[in-house]
């Protein structure tokens, strides 16, 4: 007879067809889920942030045990909570006595590094298996990779498009064009008028767990008043269909816009729910694509949003894998300045700044141009050190991982890897944001 197996999922891979759980009887496994201090603290994360990864957790170990799972769940506040990963791995083998321990590849090389060790602090057998949510898996990328001259994203893209047959004709692209970013750069208009992203009421779980933030946080960055963020997969299931049927349709069109006091405009807001687990990313696509395919949404539109998962969402994870842990320490540019502290209190007389960092703060979100060409434009200028505005980036957005936000902030906000990843710095004038905002 089998002995008892333990599969440890961690806060970003709640997902109910996770490999981990595939083949795998109920009867013989155990799954151990950790709210842990180490996670919440190795950078003081945005409050809305730790409440949504807490509660998104705590909605899905409940699934899993109405679905007939046993489910070791060490809670935050549990007394005897050591506070890492690896010694809540050691206390689970003591208490269940598994045979070996089952558990997909984690999304940071910090806790990849920690995973490795665990056959020996829990004298325990362990499989580390490939997170096949992702589309391109590391292995796969380091084969595309391989022997290339340059890394663009665009010809990656292109293999991705052919590889799932998204927006294909035949062998080749839907409408004669990969790529339809210029038809994406429209200045805000009398025209943008976005229907509401929809917000979720905080349930029993949730008011918990701001409950416990608040009083175990208080010193963190962020706000907690406006949280409304997915915290189950119905719920983001339900804020898809809404960003399909009311925003996509203008998203492609004014994805670079900028507009004061507006923080949502046409974007999907989907990408917490995509990289906690929460949605399948090929799903998404699938759905735009249908959206496209009925009529119901322009091909510069689906084309822009597939692009954001197959292709950048992708490549990213990619060039993390392909370039840790070295990128986290690149600084190409010689960069030295501190990370002013405008980016904490948002009191700047810059008003593309200010509204930027007010929304950061209320919303954990700004959008990727805020990003990109308000906030990270601004430090690549003034010459701010990559490591000082990359663990901004990580603590203030809730869709930030480090394998997404590192490569975003590192090597494309500020070109700290020397080209590897962007063709150029993305600098600009204040020409720029005056372009496509009202700030």
């Amino acid at each position: 007879m089998p002995g008892k197996i333990l599969i440890p999922i961690l806060g970003d891979q709640l997902t109910r067809t996770l490999a981990s759980l595939r083949g795998q009887t109920k009867a013989d496994s155990v799954i151990l889920m950790m709210e842990v201090a180490e996670e919440t603290t190795y950078v003081k994360h945005h409050k809305q942030k730790i409440v949504l990864i807490l509660s998104a957790m705590r909605h899905f170990a409940a699934e899993l045990e109405n679905a007939g799972w046993q489910v070791d769940y060490i809670r935050l506040d549990d007394p005897d909570n050591t506070g890492s990963f690896t010694s809540e791995v050691e206390r689970a083998v003591k208490r269940q006595k598994p045979e070996r321990i089952r558990v997909v590849e984690p999304g940071e090389w910090r806790v990849l590094e920690a995973m490795k060790e665990w056959q020996d602090t829990a004298s325990c057998p362990v499989e580390i298996l490939p997170d096949d949510r992702f589309l391109c898996s590391i292995e796969d990328f380091r084969d595309w990779a391989e022997g290339r001259d340059t890394l663009r994203m665009e010809m990656f893209y292109r293999d991705m498009r052919r590889r799932t047959g998204l927006l294909m004709d035949g062998d080749r692209p839907e409408g004669g064009q990969w790529n339809y970013d210029k038809d994406n750069r429209a200045s805000p208009d009398d025209a943008l008028d976005p229907a509401p992203a929809p917000k979720f009421e905080p349930d029993a779980i949730t008011r918990e767990v701001i409950e416990l933030v608040e009083s175990r946080f208080p010193g963190h960055f962020g706000s907690l008043d406006h949280f409304g963020w997915p915290v189950t997969s119905d719920q983001a299931d339900r804020a898809l269909d809404a960003f399909i049927a009311e925003r996509l349709p203008l998203f492609g069109k004014y994805q670079d816009a900028m507009v004061h006091g507006q923080d949502d405009l046409n974007h999907s807001l989907l990408s917490t729910s995509i990289n906690l687990g929460l949605l399948d990313p090929l799903d998404c696509c699938e759905r735009a694509q249908a959206a496209y395919l009925a009529g119901d949404a322009p091909l510069n539109a689906v084309e822009g949003f597939i692009r954001q998962i197959i292709g950048w969402r992708e490549y990213v994870r990619g060039m993390y894998w392909l370039e840790m842990p070295h990128l986290a320490r690149a600084n190409a540019l010689n960069a030295r300045r501190g990370l002013p502290e405008f980016y904490w209190t948002g009191e700047i007389d810059m008003r593309c700044l200010a509204d930027c960092i007010r929304s950061t703060r209320e919303n954990a979100h700004a959008h990727h141009i805020q990003r990109l060409m308000v906030l990270g434009n601004f430090a690549l200028l003034a010459g701010v050190k990559p490591q000082e505005l990359e663990d901004w980036f990580l603590v203030v957005y809730a869709d930030a991982f480090e394998w997404v936000e590192l490569p975003n902030v590192a090597a494309m906000a500020l070109w700290a890897d020397g080209g590897k990843l962007a063709s150029k710095p993305y600098a600009a004038s204040g020409n720029y944001i005056n372009k496509m905002s009202d700030y």
